[in-house]
């Protein structure tokens, strides 16, 4: 399973939501079980709440995805680069065929 969680759901884990917080324990104790974390949804969860990213980095399970050329420019298309950028990390690549599924907090999503 390869989930993107998104800015609202990084803040969530980070205020020590239980959902959130199963979905990052799993991504370490389960084989199977992938988390990436797009960088400017790092930026948009640590000015919802200072020290996010330091704390999601810093664990085992999430890898953290930079924002490449590909993925800047998929992202400057658009309004709110944090959502974006999540968007683009969950589409299909060799890596992930069938893509990831975003996890959120954000009703409205």
């Amino acid at each position: 399973m390869h989930i993107v969680p998104d800015d609202t759901a990084m803040t969530a884990a980070g205020r020590g939501n239980a959902l959130a917080s199963r979905l990052i324990h799993r991504a370490h104790a389960e084989a199977g079980w992938y988390l990436y974390a797009p960088a400017c949804a790092l930026v948009d969860a640590d000015r919802a709440r200072p020290g996010t990213p330091e704390h999601l980095a810093a664990l085992p399970g999430i890898t953290v995805l930079d924002l490449d050329l590909p993925a800047a420019l998929a992202v400057a298309q658009q309004n709110t680069w944090a959502t974006a950028h999540s968007l683009y990390v969950a589409q299909p690549t060799p890596d992930r065929p069938d893509g990831a599924i975003i996890a959120t907090a954000a009703p409205d999503w």
